[in-house]
C-alpha cells in the first residue's frame, strides 16, 4: 500500500524527510560494467558495437544492416493510420513552435570607454539521439529531442535505437522521418553511447548526447560527459499533485497511475488539504487498477512508492513541493497561478483541474525531458539550448585599451603574473 502521512501528526518530519531522500535509482553497481564497454568501444570500435549488439539484443548488424534504411523510415511514416499521423504532426508543430520561441539572441554593445563586446550563439554540429527499444519505445520521445535539435540549428542528427530481435518499432521510424532524422542505427545500451560519443568505423562521432534510457545508458552518458555534452541524467519518473479538496478524486487517480505505469519504480504523490478527499482518490485509484492494461507496472509503483499527504492548507504544500523538486507538479486548484508563483523547484508545472500531465508528454509544447531524483534543484528540462553553445568576444580598439588596460596590467603584476602584464602595457 501507499505511504500514508498527515503533516499535522507527530513524526511526519522525519517520515516525510526519509521520503524525501529515498533514492529509486537501480541499485545496481553497473559502473565498472560500463566502464569496460566504453573501454572496448574505444578500444575495438565496430568490432566491439556488434559483438555487445549480437550479446545483448540477438542482432547481427553485418547481415542485418547497420543502419535502418532511409526507405524503411519513409515506409513507417506513410503507413501510419491517417489520424495517428495527424496527431504526430499536430504535436511536432506544436512542439517546433513552443522551442522556437526558446532560441536565445545574440547581443553585442560598445560601452562608454569604447570596448565591444558581446555573446554570438551558435549551434552544435552534430547530436545524437538515443531512443530506447522495450518498455520506454516512445515516438513522443523522438520529438521532444530531435525539434529542439532542428530548432537550434543543428546540421547533422544521428539516432541510435536497440532493435531487439531485429523487431524496429515503426511509430519510433515515422517520428524519426517527421522530425527530420535520416540517419538511424540499429544499436542501444551504453555502447550505442559510447560509439556517438567516440565515434567507429560506421557510428559518426557528435557533440551532445539526448535521450532516456537505463540505468546503464546514463551511466555510460555519466562517465562520456566532457568528451561529450549531455541533456542530463535521468532516473526514474515522478508526479506531486497538489489538491485543495474539490477535484475530482477519479481524474487525480488517473493522472496517479499515469505516472505510476511508466515503471514499478515511478514515483506518483497526492497532497491534498482533505483527508475525504485522499480516501476518495486511494479508493479510486485500486478501482481504476482492476482495468488498467498496464496495471502490473502501476500496482508495484503505487504500493512501493507512492504517497498520499493530508495538510491543513495549501500555504503548507509549498515547502514540502519545494523539498521534493518533482520532476512533474500537477496543481489541481481554484487558484494555481498564485501557488505556481511561489515555487521554487519543479521540472514542470501543470496548471489548473484540466491540465493533466500526459497533455504536455505528447503535443502540448513543453519538453517532456525533464530532471528527475529531486534533480529540478539545479537542473531544467531539455531545450534548444541543450545543442546550443554561446561565444562571448572582445573588442577592445586602441582607445579602449588605453582607458582599461593600465587597471589590467596592475591586477596583472597583484597576481604575479609578468608576462600577462607585459602584454597589455606593450600596446599601450
Amino acid at each position: 500500500m501507499p505511504l500514508r502521512l498527515d503533516s499535522r501528526e507527530a513524526g511526519f518530519e522525519a517520515a516525510f524527510r526519509a521520503l524525501v531522500d529515498d533514492r529509486r535509482d537501480s541499485d545496481a553497481d553497473v559502473s565498472a560494467d560500463v566502464a569496460k564497454i566504453i573501454a572496448d568501444v574505444r578500444a575495438r570500435g565496430d568490432a566491439a558495437v556488434a559483438e555487445l549488439t549480437v550479446r545483448f539484443d540477438k542482432v547481427d548488424l553485418d547481415a542485418q544492416g547497420w543502419e535502418i534504411p532511409v526507405a524503411e523510415l519513409d515506409a513507417a511514416l506513410a503507413g501510419l493510420a491517417p489520424d495517428l499521423r495527424a496527431a504526430l504532426e499536430l504535436a511536432a508543430v506544436r512542439i517546433h513552435d513552443f522551442h522556437k520561441r526558446q532560441r536565445p539572441s545574440d547581443n553585442d554593445a560598445t560601452d562608454a570607454q569604447g570596448v565591444r563586446t558581446g555573446v554570438r550563439w551558435s549551434a552544435v554540429e552534430a547530436a545524437g539521439l538515443y531512443v530506447p527499444g522495450g518498455r520506454a519505445a516512445y515516438p513522443s520521445s523522438v520529438l521532444m529531442n530531435a525539434i529542439p535539435a532542428v530548432v537550434a540549428g543543428v546540421e547533422r542528427l544521428v539516432m541510435v535505437t536497440p532493435t531487439p530481435g531485429g523487431a524496429a518499432n515503426p511509430l519510433v521510424l515515422a517520428a524519426a522521418r517527421l522530425a527530420g532524422i535520416s540517419r538511424v542505427f540499429r544499436i542501444g545500451g551504453a555502447q550505442a553511447v559510447a560509439a556517438l560519443a567516440l565515434g567507429t568505423g560506421r557510428i559518426p562521432r557528435v557533440d551532445v548526447i539526448t535521450g532516456p534510457g537505463n540505468a546503464w545508458v546514463a551511466e555510460a552518458k555519466r562517465q562520456l560527459y566532457g568528451i561529450v555534452g549531455i541533456d542530463m541524467i535521468a532516473g526514474p519518473s515522478e508526479v506531486v499533485i497538489v489538491s485543495d479538496g474539490g477535484s475530482n478524486p477519479e481524474w487525480i487517480a488517473a493522472d496517479l497511475l499515469a505516472q505510476a505505469e511508466h515503471d514499478p519504480v515511478a514515483q506518483s504523490i497526492l497532497i491534498t488539504t482533505s483527508a475525504a478527499e485522499a480516501d476518495a482518490v486511494a479508493a479510486a485509484v485500486e478501482r481504476q487498477l482492476e482495468t488498467l492494461a498496464t496495471a502490473v507496472a502501476a500496482r508495484q509503483s503505487w504500493d512501493d512508492y507512492g504517497a498520499i499527504i493530508v495538510i491543513p492548507d495549501l500555504e503548507a504544500a509549498l515547502p514540502l513541493l519545494d523539498a521534493l523538486a518533482p520532476e512533474h507538479a500537477e496543481l489541481m486548484v481554484d487558484d494555481p497561478q498564485a501557488l505556481f508563483a511561489r515555487m521554487r523547484h519543479a521540472g514542470s508545472v501543470f496548471l489548473g483541474r484540466h491540465t493533466p500531465e500526459a497533455a504536455g508528454d505528447y503535443l502540448a509544447g513543453p519538453n517532456h525531458v525533464l530532471p528527475t531524483g529531486r534533480r529540478a534543484r539545479f537542473a531544467s528540462g531539455l531545450s534548444v539550448v541543450d545543442f546550443m553553445k554561446r561565444t562571448t568576444f572582445l573588442d577592445c580598439g586602441a582607445v579602449g585599451l588605453a582607458a582599461i588596460g593600465p587597471a589590467g596590467a596592475l591586477l596583472a603584476d597583484a597576481e604575479g603574473l609578468a608576462a600577462h602584464a607585459a602584454s597589455i602595457r606593450l600596446r599601450l
